[in-house]
């Protein structure tokens, strides 16, 4: 198996960041024209992977019905950290931390609009590790 952890920075603002760019690099310098699976795990409490599209909207709907679902007001037990963010906690109950794809013939096989993302609500942390481990198949 190959892994290799890469820096992706986030800000002080609640992010949907597309990380597919950075999945396909890993993918193609370890599996140029192999078939397999990528894992993509973001170590961190606060943070998850979604497929989703992207930049037509739906990133911003996502953080959307995050708030909608998970408001950052006082009603968290976990409480330390800027307010609310007991709710970053609980996010990755609803957005995991992984995601497992397929790679076939080299390519991730994503549909025509998904993406790889790292969403991020928590504004307390400005950076973030994200971990693609391939396993050939």
């Amino acid at each position: 198996m190959h892994s290799e952890v890469i820096t992706v920075r986030t800000g002080s603002r609640p992010v949907v960041r597309d990380i597919t760019d950075e999945a396909s690099r890993f993918v193609t310098s370890h599996a140029p024209d192999g078939d397999g699976l990528l894992h993509v795990f973001v170590p961190h409490a606060t943070a998850g992977i979604a497929i989703i599209e992207t930049g037509a909207g739906s990133d911003d709907d996502l953080l959307t019905a995050l708030d909608d679902v998970l408001p950052t007001d006082d009603r968290w037990r976990h409480r330390h950290g800027s307010p609310g963010h007991g709710r970053d906690h609980v996010m990755p109950a609803f957005v995991a931390p992984y995601a497992t794809l397929p790679v076939i013939g080299g390519r991730i096989a994503l549909g025509t609009w998904q993406s790889i993302c790292l969403v991020d609500p928590n504004g307390d942390n400005a950076t973030r590790q994200v971990r693609f481990s391939f396993l050939r198949g």
